[in-house]
């Protein structure tokens, strides 16, 4: 079982290096960035070169960078490059976009094409992994003998899906390495681990054990306002919205616990409500690794 934390950090600057050596101290499995344009976290290429360079064990990931609307040779040449420079410490995770205007028109493809757009770059860059020379085509992309090097030190890279409404499980059935879902119950993962599970043997495919991941949101304290407005929005069939949010950090170990019951045994905690500061930061890791690391194996 492994912890790593994810982050939507405010901290874009040398204070983000500061964190990153708190997290190789205190021993967390790894460091999770997600991706918004119009945001101000840190570009998680570029913030992901920068954590391996600072550190030795710690992995590095990504929760989750956009695929569609990237060129797909282009981003496996420099993911297989960083997993080289890292040791083989990178962890792809890939997702379609958030359902945002904004976010949309940055990347440039439309709502209704992202789906089978992802479906292709995917492809290609497994192809650019594990293949001496590139051929394919698509309805967006095509190669034919394409050479793209280096490869990556790991022999792939394993990729990591979310969702979890029924057209995403089915995808990360078909094409994943790993499953990673969030806002989700602990039954709702259990059923979804069967779904992704029943569609991998359909195709002749076998996701491992442990590659059943969760990623939680918590907070220390009362949840605001407008988070619990937002998870609601997000999830409206559950009637208790908080219960998707633990308070505290016994509440998050009990969380893990139940997870931990139904099969998952990677974690990826988020703090919805982020220190602000590199010493909140700091102090904050201190109390999770605490709580969360004697749980590590």
């Amino acid at each position: 079982m492994g912890f790593g934390l994810g982050v939507r950090t405010k901290l874009n600057d040398t204070s983000f290096l500061e964190v990153v050596d708190t997290l190789e101290r205190l021993r967390f499995d790894s460091l999770w960035l997600s991706e918004r344009i119009g945001g101000v976290a840190p570009d998680p290429l570029v913030a992901m070169s920068m954590a391996a360079a600072r550190t030795q064990k710690l992995k590095i990931g990504m929760s989750v960078m956009v695929l569609p609307g990237r060129n797909p040779i282009v981003l496996a040449k420099e993911l297989a490059t960083l997993d080289r420079m890292s040791g083989g410490r990178l962890l792809p995770a890939f997702g379609l976009g958030v359902a945002d205007p904004h976010e949309q028109q940055a990347f440039g493809v439309e709502r209704s094409q992202r789906a089978k757009m992802f479906n292709e770059a995917l492809a290609v860059l497994r192809a650019c992994w594990t293949e001496e020379s590139v051929t394919f085509h698509g309805d967006f992309y095509n190669y034919d003998n394409l050479k793209v090097e280096p490869k990556p030190l790991q022999s792939p890279p394993e990729v990591w899906l979310g969702g979890i409404a029924e057209s995403e499980l089915k995808r990360v059935g078909r094409l994943a390495d790993g499953w990673l879902p969030s806002f989700i119950t602990p039954a709702e993962a259990a059923a979804g681990w069967k779904t992704v599970n029943a569609v991998a043997s359909e195709h002749q495919r076998e996701i491992e054990d442990e590659h059943f991941g969760v990623l939680i949101p918590y907070v220390i304290g009362e949840p605001p306002a407008a988070l619990l407005a937002g998870l609601k929005a997000r999830r409206p069939d559950i009637e208790d919205i908080s219960t998707l949010v633990p308070d505290s950090w016994e509440k998050l170990v009990a969380n893990i616990e139940q997870f931990v019951a139904v099969g998952a045994s990677k974690f990826v905690v988020i703090p919805s409500v982020e220190p602000t500061s590199v010493n909140e930061w700091n102090d904050h890791l201190a109390q999770a690794a605490e709580k969360l690391i004697p749980l590590q194996n």
